[in-house]
């Protein structure tokens, strides 16, 4: 059985997860991971989704306000064990879903050029290539995404 369940960073739940994207992440990103880590504090991430399976937690994910109309989405995490089963692209429905909620016209993102499997996802849920953002416009491992949300 899977349940989706809306919070806040301080879910302990989230939290874990969100250990186990860092220690991934500080592999993948190598020598850049302190420079990317410093966007990704929890303190500032007040809308989050996790995603459970069996009671078990398994996936999350997150926005974070960006400007007046666009949120970026944050801290998109599956276990390795749960992947495959369209999981993140729930999250992500929901996550643009709230999103609209709230009242913002478009979810952007950042992700590494080395995190193959996430890019596929966001070019699988109509997300769009865009040139980067602050902070990541000098970045070379960054991509940018968007997504204008319908109306």
């Amino acid at each position: 059985m899977v349940k989706i369940l809306k919070t806040n960073s301080s879910n302990s739940d989230f939290i874990e997860l969100v250990n186990e994207l860092d220690a991934y992440l500080a592999i993948s990103d190598g020598d850049e991971h302190e420079f990317y880590d410093q966007f990704n504090k929890l303190d500032a991430i007040e809308h989050v989704i996790i995603l459970y399976e069996n009671n078990t937690p398994v996936a999350c994910g997150a926005i974070k306000k960006y400007s007046e109309s666009a949120v970026e989405i944050k801290r998109m995490y599956v276990i390795p064990i749960s992947r495959n089963k369209g999981y993140a692209s729930k999250i992500l429905e929901f996550l643009e879903v709230w999103a609209k909620e709230l009242g913002y016209r478009k979810c952007i993102l950042e992700t590494g050029h080395r995190q193959k499997e996430a890019i596929g996802l966001y070019h699988r849920n109509n997300y769009n290539l865009i040139p980067n953002y602050s902070p990541y416009e000098h970045r070379e491992n960054s991509r940018c995404f968007e997504k204008i949300l319908d109306s």
